[in-house]
């Protein structure tokens, strides 16, 4: 079974390479459950700089379309991701009895290990602004002060992945993978992309 404190631990070692996330960090050897949370973590770190470009007022709109077409891709093999890392987290779990009671989860493990994946984004982020030498004392300030608020709301997520997966291991808890139906990119639900095939 993993822990929070392993997945923070990798994020933050993706985070600290060069070449992230041009290139995938190797998982051999690991649960395959890592392969998925690598996956999930890379493609959140591409669709973030994409997002960063999607918002550019010095280049051609075709560029910013670009951009678009890219974070919908990003977005859709991140909730992929996601999927798989929830089948991976149920299936190392194992046949658990559910005992009578047990709750139901609303959020599944695999989505708050992507929440977990966007926190470290954001502190990475808001660090590098908490240290510009080119800002003011109060925009420093103000940055500390979120990036201190970021790192708390990434440890009590965290507690939440632990407390879920140990009461799963127990049987008192319990969540489902419903899958995700993205419409807009399926050309099949997408009444725009349906209506006007050629």
């Amino acid at each position: 079974m993993i822990s929070s404190g392993e997945v923070v631990e990798f994020h933050q070692a993706c985070l600290a390479r060069e070449d992230w996330p041009e290139n995938r960090v190797a998982t051999d050897g690991l649960h395959s459950v890592w392969e998925w949370i690598a996956a999930n973590h890379r493609f959140n770190s591409l669709l973030w700089a994409e997002e960063d470009l999607a918002r550019r007022r010095d280049v051609p709109d075709s560029e910013i379309a670009r951009n678009k077409r890219a974070i919908d891709s990003f977005n859709q093999a991140r909730n992929d991701a996601v999927e798989r890392i929830d089948e991976e987290i149920l299936v190392s779990v194992g046949n658990v009895l559910r005992l009578a009671g047990a709750r139901q989860h609303s959020e599944t493990a695999g989505m708050m290990i992507d929440r977990l994946s966007i926190m470290s984004l954001k502190i990475k982020a808001m660090a590098i602004q908490a240290e510009r030498a080119d800002a003011s004392s109060e925009h420093l300030e103000n940055c500390r002060t979120k990036l201190n608020r970021l790192l708390e709301q990434r440890a009590d997520l965290a507690s939440c992945v632990d407390a879920l997966l140990k009461d799963m291991a127990a049987g008192s808890a319990y969540f489902k993978v419903y899958r995700q139906f993205k419409m807009y990119n399926d050309p099949t639900l997408n009444p725009y992309l349906y209506a006007n095939k050629v």
